[in-house]
């Protein structure tokens, strides 16, 4: 199994926090705080996924931090700045039917119901009403963004043939 299959990415160390060496983390999961529930994290340090051990964390303003075993003072902190933060697959908790993890979906082809090829999820955004696909059309050099709303306009995702059916004309 390849590292990118392996591991999905659940945050990014993104500073440094106080005097003891906790880390500020920007979490991709949602509640955000729920990245402190995962035990063991992975760090990509050098291209190479380590586990990592939490000590503590908390919500801290708008943002998370967290305590790493062994790390004890901001020298040692400063380091990890950059570094994103994984599970493992097996760590993901089951979905309900009609629920997908954004890491699912992203690589996922994406056709519309007369069969025409619109192209691949490239990535999520959230925008508060619902899930809007990014949809990268490398062939045409294009970009579409399709609103994630199962039934009206996703009418199929299917993870074991890797592909999204929409109600989405190639115009739009």
């Amino acid at each position: 199994m390849s590292a990118s299959e392996e591991f999905v990415p659940v945050g990014k160390i993104s500073g440094a926090f106080g005097v003891k060496g906790w880390v500020k983390v920007f979490s991709f999961t949602d509640p955000k705080q729920n990245i402190l529930s995962y035990s063991p994290l992975y760090i990509l340090r050098k291209g190479e996924w380590l586990e990592l051990k939490v000590s503590g964390g908390r919500i801290q303003g708008k943002g998370i931090v967290m305590g790493i075993d062994g790390v004890t003072d901001p020298d040692q902190a400063l380091p990890l700045i950059g570094c994103e933060l994984a599970i493992t697959r097996q760590q993901m908790k089951p979905t309900r039917q009609d629920e997908f993890y954004w890491s699912q979906l992203i690589g996922l082809t994406v056709i519309n119901l007369d069969d025409q090829q619109l192209g691949t999820v490239d990535n999520l955004l959230e925008t508060g009403a619902h899930d809007v696909l990014v949809v990268q059309d490398k062939e045409n050099k294009t970009e579409r963004l399709i609103p994630f709303v199962l039934e009206q306009i996703v009418q199929e995702v299917d993870l074991d043939n890797k592909h999204i059916r929409v109600d989405w004309e190639l115009d739009y």
